[in-house]
Parts: structure tokens; sequence; C-alpha cells
């Protein structure tokens, strides 16, 4: 039995219940998930891939999971589609990306192959090709398309990966993430006019100044209502006013060079200041949206309960737009069509910590406006009763925001909370929560921020409250999410 076969036999046999996974956010069937791969539009629906172990609830040689949608809110599981089989990917078939071509779906992704060379551990790490028609997909030929040795002689072959794919009007661009061998973390491109061979173009962008980590890991290259966009995850970055310390996903604005394909950006800006996101990677739809979709977890922290049998989920797909020089991300607005239950608060008092009738649940989109009042601090606890809660707290004065999952029900010392910085000018304050059993992904002010963040209180443990040390005037819609 060949390894895809294997594993899509595995999987069939060791599919986790429905009840027990998330509603409408991509989690694996069973064992590990991590980078949302190939995330595109394909014969009219849109497919994500991921990068996936099935055989454990660890990071182990990497497959690519698949699944497809129609309204980025109900998903529909397909086969497994890529596993590491060929000499070139022997290692594990990593990150990628996807796009439609006139030959099919066509995947591009990093083959990673490990040996021993005099005596040393060599890794090496090419970008490979897989054409299909949304369910299975055979492997090129001519792979790997693009090497490490089409690199200038000082640039890492150890470190190429996570190959993005578009088109522009002169032909296919792919940017990968790269680094020197001196450190310098950069995004190479190459291009192509027949999707066959490649020539190296340029270093798109790069930190030569050693601001941004070690390795820009799963960038990402578009326009976006005018304006050019790159999205790396830099590694190894030390905390400062807009970053946190270790892996984040950020994205930089500035100006760029058709000619030259140089990227000169002028804003560097963190993507989400939650918990747990990582290796974001946006489509296009049909309809002209660009729709980014993150990995929901931390490399350095795992707070599942112990016996739990899966391991990573994605963020809800959210839609991007530029506005007064900041990306803002929003819910995609299909979620809407799943609404059940509706409750609504106008100008509701909160002194102290109050309750509200109707107010509660695991699986729910639920937008709290503060429009007046006296106060330092205001709190939302969700996931809530006795024992347990998680916190998203507003610090008025301090123009500060905290997350806090202390009392999520955690046996590890990991990882708990993170404050961060108001980066919104508004008057008014607008946190809306989007909860799925097991995460929540609070957009404030319609988007200009977002805290994703998991956490496994007990499904019982399903009370909001709210506490304000003064008094706030609110307005509060909740609405029930159900995905039959």
């Amino acid at each position: 039995m060949n390894k895809l076969s294997k594993a899509n036999e595995y999987v069939a046999k060791n599919h986790i219940a429905k009840e027990e996974l998330p509603v409408f956010h991509v989690t694996p069937p069973c064992g590990w998930m991590n980078d949302p791969n190939g995330f595109s539009a394909f014969q009219g629906k849109a497919h994500l891939f991921y990068q996936f172990h099935p055989y454990s609830d660890a990071w182990g040689p990497m497959h690519w999971g698949h699944c497809e949608t129609e309204d980025f809110m109900k998903w529909t599981e397909l086969p497994v589609a890529l596993a590491p089989d060929q000499s070139y990917d022997a290692a594990g078939c990593f990150s990628g990306s996807g796009i439609e071509t006139e030959q099919g779906h066509l995947l591009v992704y990093t083959g990673v192959i490990e040996k021993e060379e005099n005596g040393e551990k060599i890794c090496r790490q090419n970008q490979c090709i897989a054409l299909g028609d949304g369910k299975t997909y055979v492997k090129t030929e001519g792979n790997p398309v693009v090497t490490g040795e089409m690199l200038p002689q000082t640039f890492s072959r150890e470190h190429f990966r996570d190959p993005k794919i578009g088109k522009q009007e002169d032909g296919y661009y792919m940017v990968v993430g790269n680094k020197t061998e001196d450190g310098v973390p950069q995004v190479v491109m190459f291009s192509s006019e027949d999707l066959k061979e490649w020539k190296y173009v340029s270093v798109l962008a790069s930190d030569e100044e050693g601001k941004y980590g070690s390795m820009w890991e799963c960038p990402d290259f578009f326009l976006l209502d005018g304006e050019y966009v790159l999205i790396t995850s830099p590694q190894d970055i030390f905390a400062g006013p807009e970053l946190h310390n270790g892996n984040n996903s950020v994205y930089y604005l500035g100006k760029y060079e058709k000619k030259t394909h140089k990227f000169h950006y002028e804003q560097v800006y963190s993507l989400d200041d939650g918990l747990d996101f990582y290796a974001p990677q946006t489509m296009q739809t049909p309809d002209g949206r660009r729709i980014m979709i993150g990995w929901m977890k931390s490399w350095d922290s795992d707070v599942r309960p112990a016996g739990q049998k899966w391991n990573g989920m994605m963020t809800l797909p959210r839609e991007l737009r530029m506005e007064q020089g900041r990306l803002m991300q929003c819910p995609v607005r299909e979620i809407e069509k799943y609404y059940k239950n509706s409750v609504s608060y106008e100008r509701e008092n909160i002194q102290g910590i109050r309750k509200l009738e109707n107010i509660s649940g695991r699986v729910l989109d639920m937008t709290v406006e503060i429009t007046d009042g006296d106060y330092r601090e205001f709190t939302v606890d969700f996931a809530q009763d006795a024992q347990h809660k998680v916190s998203f707290s507003y610090y008025k004065n301090k123009k500060m925001f905290e997350i806090d999952r202390t009392y999520s029900g955690m046996v590890r010392d990991v990882l708990s909370n993170r404050k961060v910085r108001v980066k919104s000018s508004d008057a008014k304050m607008k946190m809306r929560f989007i909860l799925d059993k097991y995460s929540a992904e609070i957009f404030i002010n319609d988007g200009a921020q977002v805290f994703s963040t998991t956490f496994y209180t007990p499904m019982n443990a399903d009370g909001i409250q709210f506490v304000c040390d003064g008094s706030a005037v609110v307005n509060i819609h909740k609405h029930d999410i159900e995905v039959k």
C-alpha cells in the first residue's frame, strides 16, 4: 500500500466524531494540523489544504489534508491530497499554495530531503508541483521545479520554503521564504511563463537591520484596495510595541517596483494580537474579496486537555480591506446565514458583575458596543462557570486590552495572558466575539484589531458575564450559530 492510500485508510479508521470537534472551524479528522496550504478557488469552490500528520497528535512527516467549501462556514472533508512518497519530498510535503489553471488545480509545495554527507546531516528544501481535479492530485514529472541551486550562492538551501503562487500581467510568480547564510530573513521571487520552467527573479523584501526575526515563513504578496501588502510569519522575534516574543505573523505596507520586483516596505504591523495565530494565507474569491485564514495555535503553548485526539484548528476565514493605511479584518459575511436565537439589548447599564437573560453559549457571534460611561475597566468573561472563565478586558484609561485564559482549566504552565495597546482611535469601543466551542476570535472596532485564542473549559461552562468597575452603557447583539 502506498503512503497516500495508507494515510486515507488510517483517517477512515480513526476519524473523530463530529460532536467532539468545533462546529464551523476547520479541524483535522484525527491527528495533527498546522499551516493552511493551497487556499484557492477552483471550479467555483474554495479549497483549503493544510499541514497534516494523521498518525499522531504531534508534528510528524507532513502530508496535505484537504477540504472544500462554498461559503467558508460549512466544510466538506476530502481525501488526503499529498503524502511524502517521492525521493524529493521523503522528509515531508511542507507548506505551499494553489492556483486554478487551464491544466487543472495546481498545487506548489516544499519538498524536504534529509540525508547524510561526510557524517553530517543535511537538509534541503525545494519547490514541487502537483496537478489535480479538486479531488485527486498527481505530482509532476519535472519535480522539483524550483531548487536551492537556483538561488544566489550566499542564500540558504536549507531554509527555503512555503511558496505562494500568483499571476501578474506577464506570467506566473512565486514568492518563497528564505534567509541568507549570514542569517538575514528575506522573501525571494521566481517567475514562469508556462508553470514548468522557472527562473530566479529577485529578493522581493528582506530585513537587513535584523528587526523582524530570523526567518520569514509563509510569505503572501498581493494587491488590496490599491495597496501592495506582504505577509510573512517571522520566527524568533523579540517583543516590541507592535509584536510579541517568538513566532509572529505580520504584514508590511510599502511600494512595489514592478520593473525590479522589489518591495520597499515602510510599515510593519501585527496581524493578530491573540495567543494562537500563525502562518496565515489568503485567496481571492470569484466575487473579488481577499479572504485570509490562519492556523489558530501557538508553537510554544499546548493548552489541550489530556486525551484529546486532535491537535490544531484554523481560524474563521476573514475578509480583508484597507482603511486609512491599516489592514482591517472581519469575519466572512456568510456567517450571518447561520444565525439563530438572536437577542439584543440597547443602552443597557452595566455596573459591577452582570449577567443578562439569554446571553450565554459556546457557539455564537456577539457584539458588545460601549457607547458611554464612567469606568476604568470593562471585562467580558465567557466560557464561564463557578471555576472556569476566559476573560477579555478593556482598560479605558491605559488604552490597553488583555486576553486571559488563566482559569480555563489548564494544568500546565503555559502562556495564559497577553496585554496589547489599543490600535484604534475610535471614541466608542466595539468588541465582536466569535466563539466556537474551544476558541474565541475577538474583532475590535470593525476589524482594526483581532485576538485569536483557544481554550478548553468544560462544554457546560457556557456562561457570559460582564464586569465593570464603574458604569458603562452598552449595546449587545448576540446570535447563536447553527451549522448542520
